[in-house]
């Protein structure tokens, strides 16, 4: 059948000049036209799983709330990309040619604002506004929850009580010295208790741990620790928390049934109770790269759910008129969610162990319905009904290690090199052993390799050997520790449990025996300072493009992991810490060889972090011995020279009363003046002072001389509610350069 083409005319200009107007740059949308094409035609031609983008997105609505300040700005934003969503249904001539294309930008803006109001709506419902101040008196309170602690030989209490004074419902944390009180007080009761209470902490200097953040997301108003002896006042209902009185009672059985250096780890693995674990212990698993083993996560739920299914399948088959009539498939996935959900109750609950959880109910489902089971749709469902429950757990060193770690694994497994290496093929039973025992390494090394930036972040330290330690551990935690635990516990029903509690007490020194060997060999553990927030993101968006897409195009992820992961290890530590009260300052020796600080003393909460933000371990030097510094009881001056400029810092380091015109003299020939009291006006350094007033609008100080940029508490926590400055004021307070 003929068709006749449209006739073709070239219409002379309009005016002299108009064909240079045709080739403007987007006079005709020739260009823009060409741009949205070559998009349309690689998204319906990647073959992508969209699902865990939109995952994706909706987690980075979450951190954007985290990181915008205020609440202006987080309607600002929704509303952008509300506005852009709505710029979809624009009217124009080719709109449908770009079905994948508008469709994207429908929805993802559309996921992203949707992350950011559920975090905020979910911080508006639970978080709880701190103590206005320290507080000390006898409090009447219900006990809502109970924690044992023997290893720090401590109880720890989570009680329900009136805030003295406005008399409004709050929550508070105490710490009860000694042990036993879990055997005297139950969930539900009313207690009298004699306390000192404290608000929740912020952090001590920027990149440190934010309690503040924690307990306004666990509905804290305060924490501190007893100072009399708690008095039962009345009795709660019988039953009250059954399932953490379940908890206690499963690890108080656990210790007196193994010894008292594996109770801890054997607690942890069942009940998730790790109040049990000896500092020495927890710190050499750290080190060794093993301490995702102690939190209960994919690995054990995994481990529980799979051993119930396997023996069920197993064992159902030995009865063939059963085998012949029912799905046994069926039957043994519905038995392993069952003990998968169980596990998760007994174990505490975590955002790991709930995560794992619906990861492995979603495995299951797939294995009934004869779909691949690992993949990475189950990851992002998995991800999304964590975010949506607990939004604020993707700032969290757990959720990040825990998905980082099944998306490396998932993304490993899928790569066509990976399959064509572990394919069957026609070969002797050592070579395929061979083949295994290669992957299992390799899956640890790529494993490591993503876990050791997050942890550098977050803990600014992180094992190096712990590809070679896992490749040991879990094997030995998986297939003989946590079945002989499981075995004994069934077998403490009839009074047989006695063999495998010693079996398994020798395979957890087993265990320990691998960690304590890998954490002591040299150079077992990098400790670096605080690196950017910028480079980890860096780090984390290169990692999610190269783990969700397929194929070449998943390479361009890398050269930004490389670099986020390079900016983090190449961290400058500052040249001065100062804590937010002022009472802690650090000065970090050029090079980075030595930290000296104004108040020495044994390990404490502010020597720790100086020492772990400046990226150091070992034994920080008193401010007094820096070379040229001239101290007497009031004050140090201290003269730091950093690129061939020298830095005049004057520290205070009494309380007593100093002339005030010998103390603006002082300050006239400093750049920097640092105290934990206030200072008077007439106290002007050339560059800034950080006393007392200005510290509690700022909080800690991080202070980089060479690009004369000061790092603040206040710069990284905005208006958000855990954030309370002492005395705010209106204004910022200058920082700039000199």
């Amino acid at each position: 059948m003929g068709t006749q083409a449209a006739p073709l005319e070239n219409l002379p200009p309009a005016h002299r000049g108009a064909a240079a107007l045709q080739h403007g740059p987007w006079n005709s949308g020739s260009d823009l036209s060409r741009g949205l094409a070559a998009l349309e035609r690689f998204l319906s031609q990647a073959g992508f799983d969209r699902g865990p983008w939109l995952t994706v997105a909706f987690g980075t609505g979450i951190i954007a709330w985290f990181g915008l300040p205020s609440p202006g700005w987080w309607i600002g934003f929704c509303g952008l990309l509300c506005a852009l969503a709505v710029a979809s249904f624009a009217p124009w001539a080719r709109r449908q040619a770009y079905p994948h294309v508008l469709r994207a930008i429908l929805i993802l803006p559309l996921l992203i604002a949707a992350g950011c109001l559920a975090v905020w709506a979910r911080s508006a419902v639970v978080g709880e506004l701190p103590l206005e101040r320290p507080i000390a008196g006898t409090f009447t309170a219900k006990v809502l929850d109970i924690q044992p602690q023997p290893a720090l030989e401590r109880d720890r209490l989570i009680l329900a009580m009136r805030e003295p004074g406005s008399g409004r419902a709050i929550k508070v944390r105490v710490n009860i010295p000694g042990a036993g009180i879990a055997s005297r007080v139950n969930v539900g009761d009313l207690v009298r208790i004699k306390a000192r209470l404290m608000p929740p902490a912020p952090p001590m200097l920027p990149g440190a741990y934010n309690f503040a953040r924690t307990a306004w997301f666990s509905g804290l108003a305060g924490s501190g620790t007893a100072t009399g002896e708690v008095q039962v006042v009345e009795r709660g209902a019988p039953g009250g928390g059954w399932l953490s009185g379940l908890r206690r009672r499963l690890s108080a059985h656990i210790r007196t049934r193994i010894g008292k250096d594996g109770a801890g780890i054997a607690g942890a693995l069942v009940t998730g109770d790790r109040g049990g674990i000896a500092e020495a212990d927890d710190q050499a698993m750290r080190d060794s790269g093993l301490a995702h083993l102690l939190s209960v996560s994919g690995l054990h739920v995994s481990a529980v759910v799979g051993a119930v299914y396997v023996l069920f399948v197993r064992g159902l088959a030995l009865f063939p008129w059963l085998a012949l009539r029912v799905r046994l498939p069926v039957v043994a996935a519905g038995a392993g969610a069952l003990a998968g959900v169980a596990y998760t109750l007994i174990s505490g609950s975590e955002v790991p162990t709930v995560r794992s959880c619906i990861g492995a109910l979603l495995v299951l489902g797939a294995l009934v319905l004869g779909r691949e089971g690992l993949s990475l749709r189950m990851l992002a469902v998995a991800a999304f009904c964590v975010l949506l429950l607990w939004p604020e757990a993707v700032t969290g060193p757990s959720f990040q290690m825990s998905f980082g770690a099944v998306l490396a694994l998932v993304a490993l497994s899928t790569a066509e090199p990976i399959r064509r290496f572990v394919a069957p093929r026609g070969e002797s039973l050592a070579m395929r052993m061979l083949r295994h025992v290669a992957m299992l390494l390799l899956t640890g090394v790529v494993i490591d390799l993503v876990l050791m930036p997050i942890g550098l972040f977050h803990f600014h330290r992180a094992g190096i050997y712990g590809a070679l330690a896992n490749v040991l551990a879990i094997p030995l935690t998986t297939f003989i520790i946590m079945p002989l635990l499981g075995g004994a516990l069934l077998l403490d029903i009839v009074g047989a449990g006695s063999p495998l509690w010693w079996l398994a007490d020798v395979a957890i020194d087993w265990l320990m025996g691998i960690a304590h060997w890998f954490a002591s060999r040299p150079g077992s553990v990098t400790i670096l300072p605080a690196g950017g927030t910028g480079a980890f993101l860096l780090f984390v968006a290169g990692g999610i493009w190269l783990g969700l897409w397929s194929g070449r195009i998943r390479w361009l992820g890398l050269p930004f992991a490389l670099l986020g992961a390079g900016l983090l290890a190449t961290a400058a530590p500052p040249d001065i810490l100062v804590s937010s009260d002022g009472r802690h300052v650090g000065l970090v020796e050029s090079g980075g060889a030595r930290l000296f600080v104004l108040r020495e003393g044994g390990k404490g909460y502010a020597r720790d972090n100086l020492m772990e933000l400046a990226g150091m371990e070992g034994e920080p030097v008193a401010l007094d011995r820096w070379p040229g510094a001239h101290c007497n009881r009031d004050f140090c001056a201290i003269t730091i020279e950093r690129e061939k400029t020298k830095w005049r810092l004057l520290i205070s380091r009494g309380r007593d009363a100093v002339p005030e015109r010998a103390l603006a003299a002082a300050c006239d020939r400093s750049d920097i003046v640092i105290a934990d009291r206030w200072l008077p006006r007439s106290c002007r350094p050339r560059w800034f002072k950080a006393d007392k007033d200005m510290l509690q609008r700022t909080g800690g100080l991080a202070v980089h001389l060479s690009p004369e940029q000061v790092d603040t508490v206040a710069g990284s926590q905005g208006e958000h509610g855990w954030w309370r400055p002492v005395n705010p004021r209106a204004g910022r307070v200058s920082l700039t350069p000199r």
